[in-house]
């Protein structure tokens, strides 16, 4: 038993803490928890320290993936950057637009008569000891920022001290997220689960709004099923096996409700599809902040669920161009618990009309069911690296160019093994690494032999 959960890896392990919390939160001894609220707030504890401990690493996961990752791209990476931000937008802006035609369908007969009006924001029953507050360096928008600058330039000059400085950095990220993250993380979405079956105000919101959730989650699943379809025919993949790969990080966030803190279990997964190295450290970081497709389903139901129950009369015209307006507030929005509604929550009040204690409502009920809109975000990334990798079909960043080739000939694999002194680099890396340059130094001499071609006959004739 105990080697095949050793073996089993992060999946096992997550499900086993989602029921094991569910069951200690819920099961009763005596009208007492099974577990005391004191030993429940040591897990509390431990949630509350390791969730700050996220908030401070995101930003250097951020950076410490991405930006090597846009560097490896060479000059195309402007191109791919926005090829794949068009692509999360036009992704978004499905959602909400599925979102709306099937709200204002079905919401008029099956809200007719509900109220709203006593909806509270859910409470914390397990409070922690203590807290330790871990700043992050940069916040989450400003380290992309910083990515892409830093990526972009590193492409031109791939061969220097600083490019060299951040396939370190990223070797050390790498160690972070397979040492520290990801074992610990079990224990963290144990410590969420169990304190949620501790509060029933989080069960009273879900109750209220049984309707409108059993909406927003088969829409949910038309989202992920349409995304993972279009990445299957585009990409040359089986559609379901492809979600079902993703299914560890779904949970994960499920647990978490960050995209960025479920970072580390999509990009793994992400890679078990098939997807490149290069393209899966670029897309999912980066999608992690701007694809919030599930987000945008779930804020736009929402919202047209309290407009009607609350009266507000709102014109197709407005719904249209909030969904717009959403899908670029979701770009900038950051990657953390509650940070899609907290993005919107300007806009809705601006645009829909919503006053204080309706944006209040807003957050309350958004909050309660955050984290399957945030499951629904990081599986359909998965469906971009798919179609992505697919589009750059192993010749990202190199586009043809003779001497963007020449740049990409620099094997950051075979140097971090050089300079480490436990080997970092593992043997099937290093060959992996050096079959790839093998490849790049071929197409090289190709082309040189080419231009040497060219140039003879006219020496000769000269």
């Amino acid at each position: 038993m105990r080697s095949f959960m050793r073996k089993s890896g992060v999946l096992v392990w997550i499900v086993v803490a989602i029921v094991l919390a569910l069951l200690f939160g819920t099961a009763k001894v005596g009208g007492n928890p099974l577990v005391p609220v004191e030993i429940g707030r040591i897990f509390a504890t431990f949630s509350s320290v390791f969730g700050q401990f996220l908030s401070f690493a995101i930003p250097l996961i951020i950076i410490g993936l991405v930006t090597p990752a846009i560097a490896d791209l060479g000059r195309g990476a402007g191109r791919w950057l926005g090829i794949t931000t068009a692509f999360a937008y036009i992704s978004t802006l499905f959602a909400g637009f599925l979102t709306y035609l099937v709200c204002a369908f079905s919401f008029p007969k099956l809200l007719s008569g509900f109220d709203l009006a006593n909806v509270k924001e859910p409470g914390n029953a397990l409070e922690s000891y203590f807290t330790i507050e871990m700043p992050a360096p940069v916040q989450v928008m400003t380290a992309l920022l910083l990515s892409f600058v830093v990526g972009i330039g590193l492409s031109f000059i791939p061969r220097g001290v600083l490019r060299k400085g951040f396939i370190e950095f990223r070797a050390i990220i790498t160690k972070l997220i397979e040492k520290v993250i990801i074992p610990l993380l079990p224990i963290h979405i144990f410590g969420i689960f169990l304190n949620l079956t501790y509060t029933g105000e989080a069960w009273v919101v879900m109750r209220t709004l049984i309707r409108v959730v059993a909406v927003v989650l088969l829409l949910e699943v038309a989202i992920l099923l349409t995304q993972y379809t279009v990445a299957g025919i585009v990409g040359r993949k089986n559609p379901l096996r492809s979600l079902v790969t993703m299914f560890p990080a779904y949970l994960t966030a499920l647990g978490t409700s960050s995209s960025a803190a479920t970072i580390p279990v999509t990009l793994r997964q992400a890679k078990k599809n098939g997807v490149s190295d290069a393209v899966a450290s670029f897309t999912v970081p980066l999608c992690a902040t701007i694809h919030l497709a599930g987000s945008t389903s779930k804020i736009f139901a929402f919202a047209f669920a309290i407009a009607l129950t609350q009266g507000l009369s709102i014109s197709m015209t407005v719904w249209v161009g909030f969904v717009f307006m959403l899908g670029i507030t979701m770009v900038a929005a950051p990657g953390v618990p509650g940070g899609a509604i907290m993005a919107s929550s300007g806009l809705i009040a601006s645009m829909l009309g919503f006053n204080e204690t309706q944006v209040g409502l807003m957050i309350a009920t958004y909050i309660a069911l955050d984290s399957f809109g945030t499951a629904t975000n990081v599986t359909g990334d998965g469906a971009l690296a798919i179609i992505i990798d697919r589009l750059a079909d192993g010749r990202i960043g190199a586009e043809g160019d003779l001497e963007n080739t020449r740049e990409l000939s620099f094997d950051g694999m075979a140097y971090l093994d050089k300079v480490s002194v436990d080997g970092v680099v593992s043997p099937v890396e290093l060959a992996e690494s050096a079959a790839r340059i093998a490849g790049v130094s071929g197409a090289l001499a190709s082309s040189d032999s080419r231009v040497e071609n060219a140039i003879s006959p006219v020496c000769t004739q000269e």
